[in-house]
């Protein structure tokens, strides 16, 4: 008997030098073999790589960014449901999260599914709030400040030595190594990502990255630990290396069993030649890096999507140690016709 086919909406497609973790999402669904999907792309900006990649969407309609207003937002993604029929919306930026989960009911009511954090597990993991966090589930997380004026900068000395991270509140990170470069980095990101500005701590030491999957009752189905072996200007994995680190597994799990996590997430730690542990973020959704855990044994978008449709899932137990990836720039060649129809479309 054939199986139903699920449309799946996703979005995340900027396959750059910052990328999105839409195209390795759809490719770990796409390698499935209890699903039968089609992939809607929801793209932001009509030069989206993933929008032109062979074999990763089916459709792909341009959609406002969630700062247009949550009505004008909705609106789009109810008229594409209307005409392809979403089973389920996977996004995949942390700025975009607050009005899908806001949305929630409304989406379900219309037969869109998601599977997501809540409102309060969404907040209480940001970057301003990590400190709470960290004391509130027993986790060692380095010392944060949020800044709101350059006025704030020069008492920085008196809690912080330098160098010291600066912040985004959704993302970027730069090392600053006294104040006239905290206040470069402040007027660049406060223009980018708003206030408040984070001031974190620099704790010296390998980074070191968990991608997980938590059911929303407190059971981890998966999780990844990873190296990164090259990092971009931008801070971004451009190649990394799984490895076998009990640890991190066990703060992993042990976050997800505490706070009942919903969805997928990434750990960001800084470990220590001593052997400590410091969690310097949790980003609330599958990172761009997540086809390594596909890679290594570890189908995290396949099981988002089957939890998400109320299929059975059990969780994952190994992964293959040292499986690494690198990234690569391939030059696509498309035809001007459809940079045309997307963009005075709205759809390819």
């Amino acid at each position: 008997m054939s199986k139903p086919q699920l449309h799946i909406a996703v979005t995340g497609l900027n396959n750059t030098d910052n990328p999105g973790p839409g195209v390795p999402v759809i490719r770990g669904i796409r390698e499935s073999q209890e699903l039968d999907v089609r992939i809607i792309g929801l793209a932001y900006e009509n030069l989206e790589p993933g929008i032109y990649m062979p074999g990763i969407t089916d459709k792909t309609y341009l959609i406002p960014y969630p700062s247009s207003g949550t009505k004008v937002f909705l609106d789009r993604i109810l008229e594409i449901h209307r005409r392809e029929r979403i089973d389920l919306v996977i996004p995949n930026f942390d700025a975009e999260l607050y009005t899908f989960i806001k949305s929630e009911s409304l989406l379900a009511r219309e037969g869109i599914r998601t599977f997501l954090p809540t409102l309060a597990q969404l907040d209480e993991r940001s970057k301003s709030n990590l400190p709470a966090y960290g004391e509130k589930y027993g986790v060692t997380v380095p010392k944060s400040k949020e800044i709101v004026s350059v006025s704030d900068i020069p008492s920085l000395g008196d809690d912080f030595e330098y160098p010291l991270l600066v912040k985004g509140k959704f993302y970027d990170a730069y090392l600053a190594y006294n104040a006239e470069q905290v206040t470069s980095h402040f007027n660049k990101i406060a223009a980018k990502w708003g206030l408040p500005v984070i001031i974190q701590e620099f704790i010296k030491g390998t980074e070191v990255n968990v991608v997980a999957l938590g059911d929303g009752t407190g059971r981890t189905i998966g999780a990844v630990s990873m190296r990164k072996q090259y990092i971009t200007d931008k801070g971004k994995a451009w190649g990394g290396i799984t490895i076998d680190d009990p640890k991190m597994m066990e703060i992993t799990r042990h976050i997800i069993s505490q706070t009942h996590w919903r969805g997928g997430m990434e750990l960001e730690m800084i470990k220590t030649q001593s052997g400590d542990y410091f969690l310097i973020e949790i980003n609330p959704r599958i990172p761009a890096w997540v086809y390594l855990a596909v890679g290594a044994g570890q189908n995290l978008p396949e099981a988002l999507v089957k939890l998400a449709m109320g299929m059975p899932v059990e969780p994952y137990g190994t992964y293959q140690v040292g499986k690494m990836f690198i990234r690569y720039s391939w030059d696509m060649l498309g035809d001007i016709g459809q940079f045309e129809k997307i963009s005075m479309d709205g759809e390819l």
